[in-house]
């Protein structure tokens, strides 16, 4: 970790996040529903189901699955100390859980129709992981 003294620090989860034994469940074979009804807080598993949904041409359950993927990151960023700005390095591991929801629900925003947020989210992704 490095100080950046322009501005907050980089937000990293913790190494003992869902998102980390939702990777080991799905590394051994498990059905990815089943993960993420085992382990609702990761991030990662809801990313996986919102990209399953849009290669399925299902944006709006992708946007279902991003959305609440991107949220349950949210919380997580904030118990670890991230103040709505700054870094969440995507080379950390269990930050990529909560950035590809927001990726994924950039791209089901923009299958929608909702451009705006669409937006939002591509811009968040870039400014959080500059």
């Amino acid at each position: 970790m490095h100080k950046n003294l322009l501005g907050p620090d980089p937000t990293y989860l913790p190494d003992d996040h869902p998102d980390m034994s939702a990777r080991v469940a799905l590394e051994n074979g498990d059905d990815l529903r089943e993960v993420a009804a085992q382990f609702p807080a990761s991030s990662h598993a809801w990313a996986l189901l919102a990209r399953e949904a849009m290669s399925e041409e299902d944006p709006v359950a992708a946007y279902a699955f991003a959305r609440t993927g991107y949220h349950r990151g949210l919380d997580a960023l904030r118990r670890a100390g991230w103040k709505g700005q700054g870094p969440i390095p995507a080379d950390h591991v269990p930050n990529q859980g909560f950035l590809g929801a927001l990726e994924a629900l950039g791209d089901a925003a923009a299958a929608i129709g909702e451009d705006d947020e669409a937006e939002r989210c591509r811009t968040f992704l870039t400014e959080s992981t500059a």
